[in-house]
């Protein structure tokens, strides 16, 4: 998502030549939880202050953002930024109006089960 190329394929996303974040597309129901519980999660599962890198995976493609769908998306996920900030952390974490979502290949989807519930690059540390 946040490219210019339409329709990448997953290997062109990750040549970093897209200008796209290598990104998921949440769907939840907020009967059950709420798009704040789900933003914590997401920065406590991933380092929002490594800029256009997560672990081993470096470029652009690679960057922290979050693609907010409304007003209260984009205000919740700027006041965890600033919480975090407060606390001094280095957020580098883009808050940006989702576009385009473009699904990658069968072959990358649900990649933590296909890799035995191995975590690539992703370790929880509560913030919170």
């Amino acid at each position: 998502m946040g490219g210019h190329k339409p329709s990448p394929t997953y290997k062109e996303v990750c040549s970093g030549n897209t200008g796209h974040a290598e990104t998921l597309e949440v769907v939840y129901d907020p009967s059950v939880t709420s798009f704040e519980e789900l933003a914590k999660l997401f920065f406590e599962i991933h380092d929002p202050a490594q800029l256009n890198r997560q672990g081993p995976d470096v470029g652009q493609q690679y960057r922290s953002a979050i693609f907010y769908t409304d007003e209260h998306q984009k205000e919740t996920a700027e006041k965890l930024i600033n919480i975090l900030k407060k606390k001094s952390y280095d957020v580098v974490t883009e808050v940006v109006k989702a576009d385009k979502f473009w699904e990658a290949e069968e072959y990358h989807q649900l990649y933590y089960n296909k890799n035995n519930g191995t975590p690539y690059c992703h370790i929880y540390k509560k913030l919170f």
